[in-house]
């Protein structure tokens, strides 16, 4: 049994009841924290914490590892909802093309972007996607990243789709790290069957879905609702088709423009709809009364130099929203939570609170394990991690230049 104590925490930070599944509008300005606070683990779970002035003692001191973390705090690690952290290659060469002035549609036309990446992908072994991606795994961890959802979509192909879903199962089963897979064949329409898209809609439903259910590989499903991706009807079929095998719909929408994907998101009861950079009233609207998370992906608007999503009437309508990272080679590569949260605060106009409220207990909503990662809270898991010596909480997306934070832990081990 491996038990640990950290006392004179500067701030214990999203402390929060068990009952809280997520924060919406007015909800997400607060932030719960404890000054002058100790917590305490043992073996994966946090089974404790309070103010120091009301600290009662530990009667056995036997098997316990203390932490003074006086001038730091202690957050839960981020959870990070929507990544496509396995890929087979860098596509700089896209990135260049972009200064050059081509968009992220002329790239895709010429045969670059997601086709790109799934032509690559297909040339690369089982283990080399594996070690690749650990590598990505670890460095996301070292940032404070404590749960990670990962989609395929690279693979475009019956073989190289499955492929992507093994190595996302075996990255779940070595690193002990809570990991959600998304099945993401519908990403775009192979070159193959650019003249006929039934007929890879109908390879992702008749062949793809029952070898992934059989071999469990998925939790979700995903579509790329959106101009010449995904028609809404189409949409409607692969996600109608993925609850049949037990897949809860995800959906990328409204990125580059408002076509009703949201709206076959809700009729599907998709947990999340994600980018929502361009949002008519009635996507709003639509959102309001559903269970559905909305999240945002500054760093992609970022890098692509698209518009932002409109954070803060998503807030005003009375709505929650996560953050992600898009992790991705092609439009955010980098899984950096910490440079998310601060570009949100900047180019949203959020505060420090709401970015870190959408990062932890709503991202895990959004993922679906908010009852066990995304706050401290007796009963979840020990993810979290103690910052260097930091003035304040704002400093943390302040100085986003440098990685803030001293020691990560996840299951209530230190990473190293």
């Amino acid at each position: 049994m491996g038990r640990l104590l950290i006392k004179n925490i500067k701030e214990l930070v999203q402390v929060l009841e068990p009952q809280v599944k997520k924060l919406s509008g007015k909800e997400m300005d607060s932030l719960s924290t404890i000054k002058d606070a100790w917590l305490a683990i043992e073996d994966d779970l946090i089974v404790g914490f309070g103010k120091m002035e009301n600290w009662e003692g530990i009667s056995d001191w036997t098997n316990l590892k203390v932490i003074d973390a006086t001038g730091k705090m202690v957050f839960p690690t981020w959870c990070d909802s929507h990544t496509h952290l396995v890929f087979a290659a860098s596509r700089e060469e896209e990135f260049v093309d972009r200064i050059k002035g081509l968009t992220y549609q002329d790239i895709a036309a010429k045969g670059g972007g997601i086709l790109n990446s799934a032509k690559k992908l297909q040339t690369k072994t089982e283990e080399e996607l594996y070690n690749d991606a650990l590598k990505r795994i670890q460095e996301i961890q070292q940032m404070g990243t404590g749960a990670v959802e990962i989609k395929s979509g690279y693979g475009l192909s019956v073989d190289a789709e499955l492929k992507m879903l093994r190595v996302i199962k075996k990255l779940k089963q070595t690193t002990g790290m809570e990991i959600k897979a998304t099945f993401l064949g519908a990403h775009a329409i192979p070159v193959e069957f650019k003249e006929n898209r039934t007929a890879y809609i109908d390879l992702i439903i008749n062949e793809m879905l029952p070898k992934i259910k059989e071999e469990k590989l998925a939790d979700y499903i995903d579509v790329f609702c959106e101009t010449n991706y995904y028609t809404v009807e189409e949409t409607d079929r692969i996600l109608a088709a993925g609850l049949k095998y037990g897949l809860t719909p995800k959906i990328h929408v409204n990125q580059f423009s408002s076509i009703g994907g949201i709206h076959i998101g809700i009729k599907h009861n998709a947990l999340s709809v994600d980018h929502l950079e361009v949002m008519k009233e009635d996507d709003y609207k639509i959102l309001i009364n559903s269970e559905c998370m909305p999240t945002l992906l500054p760093t992609c608007s970022y890098f692509l130099g698209i518009p932002y999503s409109p954070a803060k009437k998503i807030k005003d309508y009375g709505l929650p929203f996560a953050l992600a990272s898009d992790f991705n080679p092609g439009s955010t590569p980098s899984g950096n939570m910490n440079f998310v949260i601060s570009l949100a605060c900047i180019k949203y106009k959020i505060t420090p609170e709401v970015a870190i409220n959408a990062a932890t207990i709503n991202a895990a909503y959004a993922m679906g394990i908010e009852h066990t990662q995304g706050s401290i809270t007796v009963g979840k898991k020990a993810n979290f991690f103690i910052t260097e010596e930091i003035p304040s909480i704002a400093f943390l997306p302040y100085y986003f230049g440098k990685n803030c934070i001293e020691s990560v832990y996840i299951n209530g081990k230190k990473i190293d």
